[in-house]
């Protein structure tokens, strides 16, 4: 299954303790753990998955691509979480609609087909997490949908900041990365952070976004974020 750490961090995930002595054994002799140190794609658009995908550590984003090539975010995939699309593959024998790609210092657990078929049928705690599975994306699809109808691209980029930055007030990603999670280019994100930063919003340096005015930032949005 994997290296002992990992195998802890496995066993603290929720539905992991809600399973079945018989339920464990059947996870840790099935599951493969992967690990990634960098942002990575894991799958692509018609892909045939290898079985269900749990986050253990770190998280993953699910996007699309625009038949101009931009990229967008659908929504992520955070730990103790299952990728909702890859049981519907697995389950209705369907190819991968979207892509998906890790972020640095991710470990995703595969538990394959059968495995995962098997605890579905037998175990609470995996009904459980498929239905909370299935709940999660809906509402983060709707919720993603508002926002687009909602708010024009500067203020989608500014909730983007407020939400993503860290404690410190910083938000680690490039230019292109930021385009790609929010379906437009690198130039217009580019254009945009200029005027942030003429405006002393926030300051940028090397794939690095410093929140100077927070206050600024969210009255920025229609319903400004706290």
């Amino acid at each position: 299954m994997g290296d002992a750490k990992s195998m802890n961090e496995v066993r603290t995930l929720g539905v992991f303790r809600e399973l079945s002595v018989r339920g464990q054994h059947m996870l840790e002799c099935g599951m493969q753990l992967n690990h990634f140190d960098e942002l990575k794609t894991i799958i692509n658009k018609g892909n045939n998955v290898a079985g269900a995908y749990v986050v253990v550590r770190g998280r993953l984003r699910v996007y699309s691509i625009s038949p101009g090539g931009n990229e967008a975010t659908l929504y992520f995939i955070n730990p103790g979480e299952v990728c909702i699309l890859a049981l519907n593959c697995i389950f209705n024998n369907l190819q991968y609609p979207a892509w998906v790609q890790t972020e640095p210092d991710t470990c995703v657990g595969v538990i394959p087909s059968l495995t995962y078929r098997t605890l579905f049928q037998t175990e609470p705690s995996i009904q459980n997490l498929t239905v909370h599975a299935l709940s999660v994306l809906v509402f983060r699809l709707m919720e993603e949908l508002e926002e687009v109808h909602a708010l024009n691209l500067n203020e989608r980029l500014a909730k983007f900041i407020l939400m993503r930055s860290e404690a410190d007030g910083q938000l680690r990603m490039t230019q292109s990365e930021l385009a790609a999670h929010l379906g437009t280019t690198r130039e217009v994100v580019a254009k945009l952070l200029r005027k942030l930063v003429a405006d002393g919003v926030i300051q940028t340096g090397r794939a690095t976004i410093r929140v100077g005015k927070r206050d600024a930032l969210a009255g920025l949005l229609k319903s400004p974020t706290g």
